[in-house]
């Protein structure tokens, strides 16, 4: 009898079977079926007014929702709390929306001790006030012991999407850049090394952050934004592929190209990780067209986020579907979608 693994969270490939196999067949609404980081839908019914909400510069709204189970609840660079918040934040300004409104729900343990919990909420306090968000409703639910792992928390967003953007993983184009954010793995490997209790000579510290400003510092700048995706789980690797899939187009990517810190680097040639796969919070990918690349880059680095910007490979018409990378010592490989659990529970 099949029953579901710990690599179907993993975000790679089992992940897209259980979403291809399980829910689009019963969840069959369009702007879901983009699989984009937030759906981008029209109100419903008559439109809003003035004092409920404003909506009269676009008439569209973002709205996503996410659960959030690291493992442990604090590590170095955030915790749980800013973590689901954060998190949010980025998927809807990764459809080009402002972020506006969140709910928070809480699952909480048996025996959580309740100076723990006030730290993760006071936490996400001060994640919302830097993302320039509002937490506007939540639950809160207690199991008995055993029945969860402390505290799992899950959000959802709400956002306005400014006329006439359209940023969707669907939307890259033969001759496009891509751009990388800043360096790959962060995160990942910070829960890790917290969570088994390893000792690196580099401190590694997550890159959770909230990405929205930047995303508006890059919008301001160019209109020829095509995608924008955070590579949470999978990592890098795994985000391409989506796009490339999700866009039927090839994306070749330059290894030497691809920031990588020290301390992630020697940690994941220890453990024998590759950074492609590893998760991060505070990075995004951007394709864009290649009229604007200078100006992307230069905003992007003016911006704490995104001080390591960099240019990573670009956009081919073949092979649609793939990611290729061009080796350090000259050869070519195929990125393929990550398939197992590499590293559970971190987001």
């Amino acid at each position: 009898m099949d029953r579901i693994l710990l690599a179907h969270g993993s975000g790679g490939r089992l992940s897209h079977d259980l979403i291809e196999d399980i829910f689009l067949p019963y969840f069959t609404a369009s702007a879901l079926a983009k699989l984009d980081d937030a759906a981008v839908v029209e109100p419903i019914g008559a439109p809003l007014q003035k004092g409920q909400l404003e909506l009269s510069h676009s008439g569209r709204v973002a709205f996503t929702t996410d659960s959030y189970v690291v493992k442990p609840l604090f590590f170095n660079g955030g915790d749980i709390g800013r973590l689901a918040v954060c998190g949010t934040v980025n998927d809807l300004a990764m459809v080009g929306a402002m972020p506006l409104y969140l709910s928070a729900g809480f699952i909480i343990e048996e025996g959580l001790e309740l100076h723990v919990l006030r730290e993760v909420v006071a936490s996400m306090r001060a994640s919302a006030q830097e993302a320039g968000v509002e937490i506007v409703a939540g639950d809160t639910k207690v199991v008995e012991k055993g029945g969860a792992d402390q505290l799992f928390i899950n959000t959802a967003g709400l956002g306005l999407v400014p006329q006439g953007v359209d940023i969707s993983a669907s939307n890259a184009r033969p001759g496009d850049v891509v751009i990388v954010s800043g360096a790959t793995g962060d995160h990942g490997i910070a829960v890790l090394s917290e969570r088994e209790g390893l000792a690196f000579k580099t401190e590694l510290e997550s890159d959770v952050a909230p990405l929205n400003h930047l995303v508006a510092a890059m919008m301001h700048t160019s209109s020829h934004i095509h995608v924008l995706r955070d590579p949470t789980r999978g990592g890098l690797g795994t985000s391409l592929n989506e796009i490339a899939q999700q866009s039927q187009v090839g994306i070749a990517i330059e290894e030497h190209r691809i920031p990588v810190h020290d301390g992630v680097r020697a940690a994941c040639e220890m453990l024998g990780y590759d950074p492609l796969y590893v998760a991060n919070e505070g990075k995004l990918v951007a394709v864009i067209g290649r009229e604007d690349v200078d100006q992307i880059l230069e905003a992007m680095r003016a911006h704490p986020y995104a001080e390591e910007a960099a240019i990573i490979g670009e956009v081919t018409a073949e092979p649609r579907g793939k990611v290729l990378l061009r080796t350090g010592i000259g050869g070519t490989r195929v990125v393929d979608m990550l398939a197992g659990e590499m590293l559970p529970r971190i987001c």
